[in-house]
């Protein structure tokens, strides 16, 4: 390859639909409706439509989506909050910022995902909701989790930051728990050109609440009925998603075959490649393989023009901040090796052929 390979081509991406684009930004500019513009009702009208959820309310960043999601159910200080260490810090960041705690259970060491068999043992009488992370753009094991959540009378919030789009048992995850949280981060697989996110709800009280919530607390201008948040998305990052989502059908496919690449490119030789269950799909924000000598690895690859990451080199558990919840290592083994161990190759929809190939030939010399 004479030149370096991109991570995500986010340039790539915005070349294809440049014109489409720059007149969509330009539009906003010409109004000056820079806040809740006509733009946020159109692409929340086509996320729902997208997705399948009854509701869907944009918002500031998929952190803030989580914080609206726990703001609507009340999640309060002293309530604790079941979800998986292996994970971005919003996930449980946004639990402790509201007084909450993150009461962390080790993952399924296939999918990365929060290991449902796992969640009963850590219900007390203080949880009241489970988060699971559609980690690398797959949806947890919804059935078995919504099934406990029931069982125990607890609320499910779905942290789909990396999986707009992906299903489980032919639905989206949008459309899945009590509040669907996601990103629209440059990097994920539906980006903006700066911070965005949204929350979906089938219940029409939950987003009523949300869309005040995001309003601080408004009923109406200057009449406040809860305390709330300046968590609005812009309107000029509504018409750029609004454009790309037209397109974004097209772009999981491309992912998918990407992916489906990859895997063909790496089978046989002990990688261990991602593995999605047979009930979900992917919307592939990540193609994640482990490795051991991780490092040395990933300096290879980097002298060979090919640029990985590491999505998350340490737990959650064993962070500084979270250090006043007294976990120690070992406590959850499985997280702890698979984040000494995971590494993530480019991932787009616009990798060629010629570009996957050398990227797996080196990963496969490299390895060895």
């Amino acid at each position: 390859m004479s030149s370096k390979i991109d991570f995500a081509k986010l340039q790539d991406q915005y070349q294809l639909y440049k014109t489409e684009i720059d007149e969509a930004i330009h539009t906003v500019l010409n109004k000056s409706n820079y806040i809740m513009g006509e733009e946020i009702t159109q692409l929340e009208g086509s996320l729902q439509e997208f997705t399948g959820a009854k509701y869907a309310i944009s918002c500031s960043s998929g952190t803030d989506a989580l914080l609206l999601a726990m703001m609507a159910l009340d999640i309060k200080p002293g309530d604790e909050v079941i979800t998986t260490p292996f994970t971005f810090i919003a996930t449980a960041e946004t639990i402790a910022f509201l007084g909450a705690t993150p009461v962390f259970v080790d993952i399924d060491e296939k999918t990365y995902n929060l290991d449902a068999s796992l969640i009963e043992e850590k219900i007390t009488s203080k949880t009241k909701a489970i988060i699971p992370v559609s980690i690398y753009g797959q949806p947890a094991d919804m059935q078995k989790i919504q099934d406990i959540a029931n069982k125990h009378n607890l609320k499910v919030i779905i942290d789909g930051a990396q999986s707009f789009g992906s299903t489980f048992n032919n639905i989206t995850d949008s459309a899945l728990g009590d509040i669907s949280t996601t990103s629209f981060f440059p990097a994920k697989p539906l980006g903006c050109f700066g911070d965005g996110g949204a929350v979906f709800t089938d219940n029409e009280e939950l987003a009523e609440k949300m869309k005040s919530l995001r309003v601080h607390g408004q009923s109406k201008r200057y009449h406040h009925k809860y305390i709330g948040m300046g968590g609005r998305l812009d309107t000029i990052q509504a018409a750029i998603l609004n454009v790309k989502l037209k397109y974004y059908e097209k772009d999981l496919a491309l992912r998918q075959e990407v992916a489906s690449k990859y895997t063909k490119s790496l089978a046989g030789k002990d990688l261990v490649l991602p593995c999605v269950d047979e009930k979900a799909t992917s919307a592939w924000a990540q193609y994640s393989v482990r490795v051991k000598n991780r490092d040395k690895v990933q300096e290879q690859l980097k002298e060979a023009g090919i640029p990985t990451a590491v999505h998350y080199p340490k737990p959650l558990h064993l962070q500084e901040c979270f250090e006043y919840l007294g976990y120690k290592k070992s406590d959850f083994s499985v997280s702890e090796i698979v984040s000494e161990e995971i590494m993530s190759l480019p991932m787009n929809p616009y990798l060629t052929d010629e570009e996957i190939e050398y990227i797996s030939d080196q990963v496969l010399r490299c390895h060895h």
